[in-house]
């Protein structure tokens, strides 16, 4: 296994006790999690870009007539802000590492990078999480209110979850590899829809199965969701991986 440490600390390193992966991802994780407390630079973007979707799908659903199906196309609208809302957040996501120097440190210690990658993926998921609790509640109340909601709508939570987890690990993947580029902005964007594209199809699939709630169509549920999964295992096991040669490279 390679060590952790730089090449012209290993004798410093050597003396140093050795820290296990996962008390090395529990430090990493509170760092980011008690730096977001303080700025609250994530959170506060993502909600504020959220709601800033909200009204502009509803200044564009008020120009509909009264026949149009809200369910037949809340599946998108709901995942197209999701995603271009945890967008907003990936990017922002090593901006406090990098500005204040942090990162320099956190990579010259002899810290795991697994343990680096799936802390910050952790993070992410949990910033994007509180993100969803506030804005997929407002989604139902201002576009889906006056909607029959079908018997199967709280399934919705399984592909919000399995998706939100994709999400994470491409996108602090991805995020890592742009972070020290020029229109790093748009080039995660640029990469991160078509990565993500398998994941949001399949998410959509099985949200607008919940949400319609057609007799027999579950199976296509749990197979979008299956689908949704095994993306997540195979691209969450390729970034933990790789991450190490990102991170040195």
């Amino acid at each position: 296994m390679a060590s952790n440490c730089p090449s012209a600390g290993q004798a410093s390193c050597a003396a140093l006790p050795r820290v296990s992966f996962w008390a090395q991802y529990k430090a990493l994780l509170v760092k980011d999690v008690r730096m977001e407390l303080r700025t609250r630079d994530m959170i506060v973007s993502m909600g504020v870009y959220a709601l800033l979707v909200l009204t502009v799908y509803g200044a564009t659903m008020s120009q509909t007539g009264d026949a149009f199906d809200i369910l037949s196309v809340a599946a998108g609208l709901l995942w197209a802000m999701i995603v271009f809302t945890s967008l907003l957040g990936l990017n922002r996501s090593f901006a406090n590492e990098v500005e204040n120097g942090c990162l320099e440190g956190v990579l010259l210690a002899p810290v795991s990078r697994a343990a680096i990658y799936l802390a910050k993926m952790t993070s992410n998921l949990l910033f994007l999480c509180v993100v969803e609790l506030i804005a997929v509640p407002l989604f139902f109340v201002f576009f889906l209110s006056g909607a029959v909601l079908a018997d199967t709508t709280p399934y919705i939570v399984l592909p919000l979850l399995v998706g939100s987890i994709g999400i994470a690990g491409v996108g602090t993947f991805l995020s890592t590899m742009t972070m020290d580029t020029r229109g790093k902005d748009v080039l995660l964007a640029i990469l991160f829809i078509p990565v993500i594209f398998p994941l949001l199809y399949a998410c959509v699939s099985a949200t607008s199965v919940a949400l319609l709630g057609v007799e027999g169509q579950m199976v296509t549920f749990w197979r979008s969701l299956m689908l949704a999964g095994g993306y997540d295992v195979i691209m969450v096991a390729a970034a933990w991986g790789l991450y190490e040669f990102i991170v040195n490279s």
